[in-house]
């Protein structure tokens, strides 16, 4: 049976990164974001690499308008249909505490949208009975942190709902992913201090794939941010309230 890719907010580097690995397994690939020539170029390399076909399609996380739009598009899909949802943003936290007009899309970025846009879409991976989700959280969802804890709300808030709806979809047969990676050198770290192990985003991406083909529920990339989270997790409150971490 033909298999498909879906990529919600495809012109990041880790979601190019998950592109070419798919398109190494010969699937057909829907490049879903903002940037329709980044992602235009985007298309003609995976095809190249291997890919089925690769098209783009119109996608902006906050128009929740617009989500009913893309789920009737990827309707016509045949055969199996995948998602890997790939979008957020991450201002930093101290920037927020100067300017709150900032918490909105913060939240409707990195929550709301990625809400909106699986509620579309589950009924249409219900229906084929097969597929697979991999949404891309973080491990600042694990513990509000003083460093970021607007951003790691809004994650904390998506693992959630990720929880819920792999409840409901594992009795039809689909998979759900949440993926909760460490530091990753992306747009969204860049310039920001105390960066430290800091993965690649390709490795990252072929270990999500990985991940999402064994039908994990949650995976730490990398793998030892799992110790790391349990360990800051464990920290009683009236000391973890103190660190500056």
């Amino acid at each position: 049976m033909s298999e498909t890719w879906l990529i919600l907010g495809a012109s990041s580097s880790v979601a190019r990164a998950f592109a070419r690995a798919v398109a190494e397994t010969g699937a057909a690939i829907l490049l879903a974001g903002r940037d329709r020539d980044d992602l235009t170029r985007t298309a003609g390399d995976l095809r190249v690499r291997g890919a089925a076909a690769a098209q783009v399609l119109d996608f902006d996380a906050r128009d929740l308008a617009g989500h009913a739009e893309l789920a009737r598009r990827c309707d016509a899909v045949e055969g199996v249909l995948n998602v890997f949802l790939a979008f957020g943003t991450m201002p930093g936290q101290e920037e927020i505490d100067r300017d709150p007009s900032l918490i909105p899309g913060v939240i409707e970025s990195n929550y709301t949208g990625a809400v909106s846009v699986l509620a579309r879409l589950a009924p249409l991976l219900e229906a084929r009975g097969a597929g697979k989700v991999v949404v891309l959280g973080s491990v600042a969802g694990d513990r509000g942190r003083l460093k970021n804890y607007v951003y790691g709300s809004a994650k904390a808030g998506l693992h959630a709902y990720l929880q819920g709806l792999r409840a409901r979809l594992c009795r039809k047969g689909v998979t759900v992913t949440t993926v909760k990676p460490g530091f990753m050198d992306t747009a969204m770290t860049w310039n920001v201090p105390g960066m430290f192990l800091v993965a690649s985003p390709d490795r990252a991406a072929r270990a999500m794939l990985r991940h999402a083909l064994k039908g994990r529920e949650v995976a730490y990339v990398p793998g030892f941010w799992r110790l790391i989270m349990t360990i800051i997790t464990a920290i009683p409150e009236r000391v973890f309230k103190k660190l500056s971490i």
